[in-house]
């Protein structure tokens, strides 16, 4: 099996996420399972449940991240958000890239199971590789107000060249 590179926005993305050896993690969105292996490999007896829509991300997320899934510390499965039930009782974070769900439509039931679902102080990371610099204000306000209207704390909104962006919220 080829040497999978891991991109340089997505190790930026893990960082400032900041995973914790004993972090439960919920990746929403994994694709080709980039961040995955980027987060597994700094769990410990943590925990990383990562779901996609799409079979084929699925698919590769585990191919790629197959010794994480033996380890137990990766779990994966073709799930939309919206009926999503976390079998961790607990998160301490959530990540995801390019989840356009939070700036394009109302996500207010997602927003609350995330809510719901995470421990006071927990995050949730969203991460955008904007296509367009001038897509950045839309992107940041939605994702912003998304997070804010489900008692969120935002706290960091990133900006990195040339237009990645991160908003970060905090469950307060």
């Amino acid at each position: 099996m080829a040497v999978q590179t891991v991109p340089a926005r997505i190790r930026w993305a893990v960082d400032l996420m900041d995973p914790r050896p004993d972090d439960s993690v919920l990746e929403i969105g994994c694709g080709p399972g980039a961040a995955a292996e980027v987060i597994c490999g700094r769990l410990e007896r943590g925990k990383l449940f990562a779901i996609d829509r799409s079979e084929s991300g699925v698919d590769r997320t585990r191919r790629r991240n197959q010794q994480h899934v033996d380890a137990g510390r990766l779990t994966v499965r073709q799930i939309d958000l919206a009926t999503l039930r976390v079998p961790v009782k607990r998160l301490d974070k959530v990540f995801a890239f390019g989840v356009n769900l939070f700036w394009v439509r109302d996500c207010a039931d997602e927003v609350a199971l995330l809510h719901e679902r995470l421990l006071p102080g927990g995050g949730v990371h969203l991460f955008y590789d904007a296509t367009r610099r001038d897509q950045v204000p839309s992107i940041r306000d939605g994702a912003t107000a998304a997070l804010d209207a489900g008692g969120f704390e935002v706290r960091s909104v990133v900006n990195a060249a040339p237009a990645v962006l991160a908003v970060v919220g905090r469950k307060v």
